[in-house]
């Protein structure tokens, strides 16, 4: 399935070094799609030897030229989009109109930051006589290392790729072995478009392995991850070893306040077509709702019957607009939730099981629950599934005590048309994103990150090239007193 792709260093790609491959497995049928190639060390030293050339001639490279490979790169990638749709739709089961969605939203990365890369500006600082000169210029961290995970196969890699390219950086990426395909389709058209050797390096196999030997290197000065927040702590301590740089956007349980003021039913069909977006593997997805006492009965129906039109299948499909879960694991914690909610109380809706018909793969119903205790795992544990936890309120700081009581702190949501209202939900509300009557955050004008446990830095918008660059003050004395004419 992969032809000519494999593991990319020096522009060139090519198999393991010793021959080593890992294989790939549809979550629709749980059968083989296809093999990557498994590095191992000789092939990581060798992508770090070529990300250290790289970076001494990208960095280089003029900012306006830079820019020239970006945009050229963003419009590859929409001509080769169904191309790429397919491929992400094969490896992670999510349907073609979402893996298009996403390609294009990857293509705008690249063209954003190719606007970046000219707009690194510094400063000019006043000095305190007239002799001197103070400035601060802004330069390239080094190489940099990318760690992203299978839920957003283009569109997180692509966050990454683009604002180091754009900041003069080069960059080693290790997309998530179960859908590297878009990673590969990325690098390509950045090779098109005229990047040269070693500005960008792709490396698959066993994520360990990649990940430690990568951030042990002092070649590496910069890593940024996408993933869980057991995986961000252990990466915090290996950068901390060499002292590097590292950003991070780790998960998320994203609770949803509704006040009493809004129309229930189409908040609810807003709030559940999000919910149940990439089979509700979304590390920002909507997650937990509290809904005002008042209007939450018409608001559940209204979700519930939403969740009942999905259709549920293989995302290559026509019509379907749910696919599966990941792996097997991941479809058992789902339902574990679900009997937990339920043994502590909660009432099904609908949903909370095999879809009929499907009995390969990793499929499970659009669920919706509701009179979900707090105590119930789903309310404080990520669900990364399409499960949706139901519960009322009537006191705005009982709310807000709950919605922050995670450690989490990515994306929280509120409805309400009343401005004071929907200022006060907001600003109180501790997480790095905040939608007011609109569920879907993430584009590339704007920053993307969170507070507590979901990391910090920032990715996308004119913050996003900030974590690639180093600032260097400069103070110039222009003679000195008794220098030689």
């Amino acid at each position: 399935m992969y032809g000519r792709f494999g593991l990319l260093i020096d522009n060139a790609w090519s198999g393991a070094a010793n021959g080593r491959t890992k294989p790939v497995h549809s979550p629709v049928s749980g059968q083989k799609v296809g093999d990557i190639a498994a590095a191992n060390l000789d092939d990581i030293d060798a992508a770090l030897a070529a990300a250290q050339r790289g970076f001494e001639t990208w960095r280089q490279v003029p900012a306006w030229e830079r820019a020239k490979v970006l945009r050229r790169t963003a419009e590859l990638i929409r001509e080769r989009v169904e191309d790429i749709a397919g491929l992400m739709s094969t490896e992670t089961g999510k349907p073609l109109a979402e893996a298009r969605g996403e390609t294009l939203a990857a293509a705008d990365q690249f063209e954003w930051y190719g606007e970046e890369a000219k707009r690194i500006y510094g400063q000019t600082i006043p000095g305190r006589n007239g002799h001197e000169r103070l400035s601060v210029i802004y330069q390239p961290v080094g190489v940099c290392v990318a760690l992203s995970a299978w839920n957003f196969p283009a569109l997180l890699p692509a966050r990454k790729i683009a604002a180091a390219l754009a900041a003069g950086c080069s960059i080693i990426a290790r997309p998530a072995s179960e859908a590297a395909g878009p990673c590969f389709a990325m690098g390509q058209a950045l090779m098109d478009a005229g990047l040269p050797p070693g500005a960008l390096g792709i490396l698959t196999g066993e994520a360990a392995l990649i990940s430690e030997t990568l951030i042990g290197s002092p070649i590496v000065r910069k890593v940024s991850l996408t993933g869980s927040v057991p995986v961000g702590k252990r990466i915090l301590e290996l950068s901390a070893k060499g002292v590097k740089r590292v950003s991070m956007e780790l998960g998320g349980h994203a609770p949803v306040i509704v006040h009493a003021d809004v129309d229930p039913v189409a908040t609810a069909r807003k709030a559940a077509a999000t919910k149940f977006r990439n089979c509700g593997q979304v590390c920002i997805s909507p997650s937990r709702f509290y809904v005002h006492e008042s209007i939450r009965s018409e608001f559940e129906s209204a979700f519930a019957d939403f969740a009942k039109t999905l259709v549920v299948g293989d995302g290559l499909k026509d019509g379907v607009n749910m696919g599966p879960m990941i792996r097997e694991r991941a479809l058992n914690q789902a339902f574990a939730l679900i009997e937990d909610a339920r043994a502590k109380g909660a009432r099904l809706l609908t949903g909370g099981q095999r879809p009929a018909g499907l009995n390969a793969g990793w499929f499970i119903e659009p669920t919706v629950l509701t009179d979900v205790p707090d105590d119930a795992s789903i309310m404080h544990d990520e669900p990364f599934a399409p499960v949706a936890p139901i519960a009322g309120f009537t006191d705005l700081d009982d709310v807000l005590a709950r919605a922050n009581s995670t450690p989490f702190g990515l994306a929280a949501y509120v409805f309400t048309n009343n401005s004071e209202l929907a200022a006060v939900t907001a600003e109180r509300l501790e997480a790095g994103m905040v939608g007011i009557n609109e569920t879907l955050l993430a584009t590339a004008e704007a920053p993307f990150g969170g507070v507590k446990e979901s990391g910090f830095g920032r990715e996308g918008g004119a913050l996003g090239i900030k974590d690639y660059l180093e600032a260097k003050y400069i103070r110039h004395r222009l003679s000195i007193e008794g220098a030689r004419a």
